[in-house]
């Protein structure tokens, strides 16, 4: 899903100081309304078993490889939920974040944010800087974090152990939990689900990466609450390709999830 962002330290702390506030008066109330997928992908697949259209709820993921966005048109032709970039490491913020974030917002979107893991920092202070940036917003879903191998990072290409992985991850989740009020979901790949063994930690939401089959047919059964089945899915409002989702259940399903989930 997520390409490592080379920004410079100094860029970081420039738009640091440019992060959002919440309880924007520009943010729409957010709804549990749902609206019907009106996506295509540009690199469509035939999918066996189950598809991604018998999920009604669908969504996107976005970075700053989306520059532009008209976030009303995306959201009345299927964008329910969307994640977005905030962070990196312990020193990158994605450029987009903020326009994004305010974006989805004054659209009525249900939003959230997320955070790619870099292995070469300590969990703690990669939540910390997450939480420097993203606000705790009425109506935000949970924040994610995400777990991937990074085997092109020009700067940090290590693989440690399954435990010493989850053990990060129950920490940067555990710091997280504390301040939003609520439990961060775990975006992650098939690969680095397998060899790190993700499902030992318990209490955790996934979202999972498929693009090729069913996730019950890639991760052995595991639940999870998002499926990103695509990186080339074309949405109106969207230029150029962009990740899209689904919810796992029906709209009645979500909108229960949102109740107990969304802060």
């Amino acid at each position: 899903m997520i390409r490592p962002l080379l920004l410079s330290l100094a860029l970081a702390v420039l738009l640091g100081g440019c992060g959002p506030r919440a309880g924007s008066r520009s943010d729409a109330p957010p709804s549990t309304a749902v609206s019907t997928s009106n996506f295509s992908d540009a690199d469509p697949r035939d999918w066996d078993g189950r598809k991604p259209r018998q999920y009604p709820v669908h969504g996107i993921d976005v970075s700053r490889f989306q520059t532009t966005i008209d976030w009303t048109t995306a959201r009345a032709n299927g964008v329910n939920f969307a994640f977005i970039k905030a962070t990196e490491g312990g020193d990158v913020l994605d450029p987009m974040f903020n326009d994004h974030w305010r974006g989805a917002g004054a659209a009525g979107v249900r939003r959230g944010a997320y955070h790619f893991f870099y292995h070469c920092r300590p969990a703690a202070e990669q939540a910390r800087w997450f939480i420097r940036h993203v606000p705790v917003t009425p109506g935000g879903l949970p924040p994610v974090l995400d777990m991937e191998w990074t085997p092109t990072s020009p700067t940090c290409r290590i693989r440690r152990d399954g435990a010493t992985i989850r053990a990060e991850a129950r920490i940067f989740t555990d710091i997280l939990t504390r301040h939003y009020g609520q439990r961060p979901l775990i975006y992650t790949t098939v690969d680095f689900f397998e060899d790190t063994e993700l499902w030992r930690l318990s209490g955790i939401e996934f979202w999972l990466r498929s693009v090729a089959a069913h996730p019950q047919d890639r991760y052995q059964g595991q639940a999870w609450s998002f499926w990103q089945y695509s990186s080339t899915g074309i949405v109106p409002g969207i230029a150029g390709k962009v990740d899209i989702n689904v919810f796992a259940g029906s709209e009645q399903a979500w909108s229960g999830w949102l109740t107990t989930r969304a802060q």
